[in-house]
């Protein structure tokens, strides 16, 4: 602490000897300066790029990012400022100076504006929409309900990444694979946005972009919409997820942060992996050779090469701590001629680990009888890295144009040590390496323009691409038998390496031209176009180690399976590269649309619209003979919408929207061939005759957002009915389960909910959601191997619960203390869908608990403490038998509390 108050003390003069240096005049001259914070007045959070204006002049500065601010050559006696931000009343403050070189201090206290229409001002001024009390005045005046979290709630509360901060909203959960469920419907339901243009997902299961690919760093605002309004893209009925990334708002700053941590269980802990040969900063590469050489050429070339340049062999090492830290830099130029250039870059790095030790899966019969066991450890080492840039010129209050580059690359290598027995009985051991590299480049250009008095015009288009590579996933199996261990030789699976590359990209233009009518609303005309194309392919590389009798010694350095081995053909090395490993795919999207915003009455705002779509879908495959096929799904639909805003109080609105959106099918889900996206992954074949689905929605809000005790009530109640929904289903093929995909014939999504904002007292707030949903999908009868023909939806909880308290406080000397407490109730949900006479497997019930304290030092200095998961309990799964009534565990996953602490420093 005496290191950190020197610092500051150093810091303040360093500034001061800067500033009488460039002036040209010696410390302790003739003008007298105002320094001081600019606050909201309702919460205490610092307002970011408000203006400080000498009466009656152009003599002027605005506030930092932490509200800061200071003003010099004042004369001395009375001085009147005007201190104004968007969204706020502005306020007259009058100050008077004895003397002309005296120093003075103020806090000042700005209230948000009860009934500002923000959209009418957002071209005469820079909103900074990280303020969480300015995002509740967006909320409350936006045409259609919105939910949002800003940059400053997501600090506050120690949330790391865009996937943490859309779980504190209501109706939202994560399931496994990172899949988005949002009132109870699945991925397939809802889609994102970065910037307000679609963006593609790197993962083929998933529809959605893997949203722990956004670090909080990079991002200013999330905005949740689970209403359809006619400007966006009708594939959703869940949500619209647009994540807004930073831009700066004025002013230059930079700044860097570094953080350290861990997890109980893991840090220190001794772990293993196996051999690799490049960082997780790195992909590996399959060679050409291996992927192009014929048949025969590849069984030449790999007994004389090692095409792989790593083995199966294990290491043993201390886990390490956590480390992670970030770097951001922005600058205001003022150009002239009424022109700012505004430029921000940021860029992040997170390396972590995490160890799971006695963890367990296993699968029943229909009588409750085990069918296989497996006890496994699994050793995760993550690595997540994104980086932003942004450039934004304004001329005046008529025309912008911005220019935004986002890069994130997602890095993940687990090795899991399993230990168990088969349907067949052999008792087997076995080691697992699978590495997933998600990778991310967008790169968006957009602008604004008013042409006169009531003409805008808006346009916006992106280029990205997007990898999903798993390289070199490898396992080998071993089998206890007659008191030896061998190879396990039965299953020529055993012993393999997959490799799977996935490539897409996307195309995204907008235009819009809107028509301000004045007070009585405005129209808007506008057309998009979207562009997907993607490629995939997959090679397997199975080993025959029949030859192989001697007795393993050590498993973890297995020098039978040795490149001598294969150059003396003990070990024969199978590719396994076909056609039906490979699939391209594209979609094309041009649409329409035409909005109306009316005010019949000031208080009634009729919000109307209706878009088209023309939609041509292609997959390109082969079957499992190698015949070329492919599948058309072709669609011209038009989507309307109802959004109707009543102002029954000037702090409450009554909403009520009506629409009709559209489910499409994902590639891998329209084509037969058989497709396992990595091996041990479930096998899934597609459905040539599916269709898409549409859904009818009714949602009813009441909100209250004021300024005073109570910040925000929201209370939602809706409907969906879900006709010809797309539903994953099982069919029995050889013994096995094969996942499918078919049109339901119909099916309902309904709930409530309830969200709560309060201020307790000067230093306390609180708030709270809760959601209660039902789900119901009637499958067709010849649907496949399922046990219950009617059921919930797959992933869907009946509750969720977020709830958190936070304690702000003002410190002598203008630093300031932040803590937090989260906490989370996910309700139980079906994990998978039961088949052949079993039920449906169910996670439980999970509870988690976060803290969160934050120390901001007025000399710049950040220093933040983080707990997560505090209760870490298990994640369990059960399965019920109906023969028996019995309920049987079948899969647990440990949980374990991680610590982070991190410092940041802003020059």
């Amino acid at each position: 602490m005496i290191f950190v108050l020197h610092f500051c003390g150093m810091k303040i003069i360093t500034r001061f000897a800067l500033f009488a240096l460039i002036i040209g005049l010696p410390v302790g001259a003739v003008a007298a300066t105002l320094s001081g914070q600019v606050v909201d007045a309702t919460n205490g959070e610092p307002l970011i790029g408000a203006t400080v204006i000498v009466q009656g002049t152009t003599h002027g500065t605005i506030t930092d990012l932490d509200g800061n601010f200071s003003l010099g050559a004042l004369p001395a006696g009375r001085v009147e400022l005007t201190v104004s931000y968007v969204g706020y009343e502005s306020l007259v403050v009058a100050v008077s100076f004895a003397n002309a070189d005296e120093v003075l201090s103020r806090r000042i206290e700005l209230s948000p504006t009860a009934d500002r229409s923000l959209d009418e001002v957002a071209i005469v001024a820079r909103r900074n929409l990280e303020n969480q009390q300015l995002l509740l005045q967006e909320r409350k005046q936006a045409s259609v309900a919105i939910e949002n979290i800003g940059a400053r709630e997501m600090q506050i509360k120690g949330i790391g990444n865009a996937q943490e901060g859309v779980t504190k909203m209501s109706g939202i959960s994560i399931a496994s694979a990172g899949q988005l469920i949002v009132r109870g419907l699945g991925d397939r339901y809802s889609t994102t946005t970065l910037n307000g243009l679609p963006i593609a997902s790197p993962n083929p299961d998933n529809k959605l972009v893997p949203l722990d690919l956004f670090p909080s760093e990079t991002v200013k605002n999330i905005t949740v919409s689970k209403v359809f309004k006619a400007s966006a893209f009708a594939d959703y009925s869940g949500a619209l997820v647009d994540i807004g990334t930073k831009e700066n708002t004025g002013g230059n700053f930079a700044s860097a942060s570094l953080s350290v941590g861990g997890r109980a269980g893991t840090t220190f802990a001794s772990v293993r992996q196996m051999d690799r040969r490049r960082s997780l900063w790195r992909t590996e590469n399959l060679g050409s050779e291996a992927k192009e050489f014929s048949k025969s050429d590849f069984a030449q070339h790999v007994r004389q090469t090692d095409i792989f340049g790593t083995t199966f062999g294990v290491s043993e090492r201390r886990a390490r701590p956590s480390l992670g830290g970030g770097v951001a830099l922005g600058r205001d130029v003022d150009l002239g001629l009424r022109t700012r250039l505004s430029l921000l870059a940021a860029a992040t790095a997170d390396r972590s680990e995490s160890l799971a030790e006695g963890a367990f899966t296993k699968t029943i019969n229909d009588k409750g009888g085990t069918i296989n066991h497996f006890d496994f450890d699994s050793h995760d080492e993550k690595l997540d890295v994104a980086a932003i840039g942004t450039a934004s010129v304004g001329v005046g209050t008529k025309h912008r144009w911005t220019l935004t580059a986002f890069f994130a690359r997602n890095a993940n290598v687990n090795f899991m040590l399993r230990e168990g027995f088969d349907e067949e009985e052999h008792q087997l051991v076995g080691l697992h390496s699978v590495a997933h590299v998600y990778q991310l480049a967008n790169g968006q250009i957009g602008g604004r323009h008013s042409l006169g008095e009531r003409w805008t015009v808006e346009w916006s288009g992106s280029a990205a691409t997007t990898r999903s590579d798993e390289p070199d996933r490898r396992q080998v199996m071993y089998e206890h038998s007659n008191g030896r261990l061998k190879m396990f030789a039965l299953n020529s699976q055993g012993t393999m390496r997959y490799f799977g590359e996935l490539g897409e990209d996307e195309l995204n233009a907008n235009a819009s031209l809107e028509f301000d009518l004045g007070t009585s609303g405005k129209i808007r005309l506008g057309a998009a176009a979207r562009q997907r194309e993607r490629d995939y392919l997959g090679i397997r590389f199975y080993y025959n180690v029949n030859a192989l009798r001697s007795d393993v010694v050590d498993i973890f350095a297995p020098t039978l399976l040795a490149q001598p081995s294969v150059a003396d053909g003990l070990i024969v090395i199978d590719r396994k590269k076909q056609p039906k490993d490979t699939y391209d795919a594209r979609h094309a999207i041009g649409a329409g649309f035409v909005e109306a915003e009316l005010f019949p009455t000031p208080a009634l705002l009729v919000g109307l619209g209706l878009r088209y779509e023309k939609s041509r879908q292609t997959v390109s495959y082969f079957t499992d003979g190698g015949a070329a096929r492919k599948s058309r799904l072709l669609a011209d639909d038009l989507f309307p919408a109802l959004n109707l805003r009543l102002a029954i109080s000037p702090e409450s609105n009554l909403r009520l929207a009506i629409s009709r959106t559209i489910t499409r099918p994902s590639f891998i889900e329209m084509s037969p061939f058989l497709y396992q996206e990595s091996y041990g992954a479930a096998q899934v074949r597609g459905n040539d005759q599916i269709a898409n689905g549409y859904n009818h929605n009714v949602d009813l809000r009441f909100e209250r957002i004021g300024s005073g005790r109570w910040q925000m009530l929201a209370l939602t109640a809706y409907y969906k009915h879900l006709r010809r929904p797309i539903e994953r289903i099982q069919r029995l093929a050889g013994g096995s389960a094969v996942h499918s995909f078919q049109n339901a014939d119909n099916g309902t999504a309904a709930g409530l909910e309830a969200e709560i904002r309060l201020r307790l007292g000067d230093h306390w707030t609180a708030s709270a959601n809760a959601s209660l949903m039902y789900t119901d999908v009637k499958l067709p009868a010849d649907g496949g191997a399922y046990t219950n023909t009617q059921r919930a939806l797959q992933g869907a909880s009946p509750y969720l619960v977020n709830a958190d308290i936070a304690y702000q406080s003002d410190l002598a000397g203008g630093g300031r203390l932040t803590l937090a407490a989260l906490y989370n109730l996910q309700g139980p949900r079906i994990d998978a869908v039961g088949i052949a006479g079993l039920g449906d497997v169910e996670q439980l019930a999970q509870h988690t608990i976060d803290l969160n304290a934050r120390l901001n030092l007025a000399c710049g200095i950040g220093l933040s403490l983080r707990a997560a998961d505090l209760l870490s309990l298990d994640t369990r799964c059960q399965q019920e038998v109906p023969k028996t009534g019995q309920r049987i565990d079948i899969k647990r996953q440990p949980n374990a509390t991680s610590i982070s602490a991190s410092v940041s420093y802003e020059f």
